[in-house]
């Protein structure tokens, strides 16, 4: 019997390996291929330290609680369009966020409660995963943004983001183009290079940075897959 307990046992270990190097493989493939196609320089790393998004995840995907979640947008939008109309730069417009936390939460639980539902309002200021998004003909790359985030009920639901510094939350890009007045506030925060970047999405020649987008974005959204599955695995 221990013989067999042994043998069982050991079939346990090479089992778990070969699940495990069935993960690592192409999660390392993934990340090898994001750094050959890295920009040189680090390219699109000051986007991530120097905008602040807003990001607004609904109770879940019912018609009534995606409406809800356009309401709180609209309505944080129109107060933060004052709160952050004298902000400079990143910290300035971090620091306001902070100081306005409270009135943040207060005005979101204001339409939870005009539409007669009861759930529970967080706001928070953090880093969070996003992924690419254009503006207009501006588009960012996937990565951890700072953002200031608002959950709704149980955050079940479709989410909604955009640039609150500088303002791209507070402009309509549907008909293309971003007005120039905003993309000198980008350049004001950017580096030459990722401002450049940004910029260039919708040209042709530069399909190799858009594939270059879409591989970041890929890996990040496999991550939690990836850890989900290695906890799996080793329960």
């Amino acid at each position: 019997m221990s013989k067999l307990s042994s043998l069982y046992n050991k079939f346990r270990r090479h089992n778990k390996l070969l699940k495990l190097s069935l993960l690592i493989v192409p999660a390392t493939v993934m990340a090898v291929c994001i750094i050959v196609s890295s920009h040189p320089g680090k390219a699109g790393s000051g986007l991530y330290e120097n905008l602040v998004r807003l990001h607004v995840v609904a109770n879940s995907d019912s018609p009534e609680d995606q409406q809800l979640k356009r309401q709180v947008r609209h309505a944080v939008i129109n107060e933060m369009k004052l709160m952050l109309k004298d902000a400079k730069d990143i910290n300035q417009a971090k620091d306001v966020i902070s100081n306005y936390l409270d009135r943040i939460k207060e005005i979101a639980r204001e339409e939870v409660v005009r539409t007669g539902k009861d759930y529970a309002v967080n706001a928070m200021l953090g880093s969070f995963p996003f992924p690419t998004k254009a503006y207009g003909d501006i588009t960012l790359p996937a990565g951890n943004y700072q953002a200031l985030r608002i959950v709704l009920g149980e955050g079940n639901g479709e989410n909604w983001w955009c640039v609150l510094f500088p303002p791209l939350c507070f402009v309509d890009a549907t008909n293309g183009t971003v007005p120039d007045s905003l993309k000198q506030d980008l350049k004001a925060v950017l580096s030459t290079e990722d401002y450049e970047i940004i910029t260039s999405m919708g040209q042709d020649e530069d399909i190799p940075i858009k594939i270059k987008f879409k591989i970041v974005e890929l890996f990040q959204n496999s991550k939690s897959k990836v850890v989900d599955r290695l906890s799996k695995l080793f329960r």
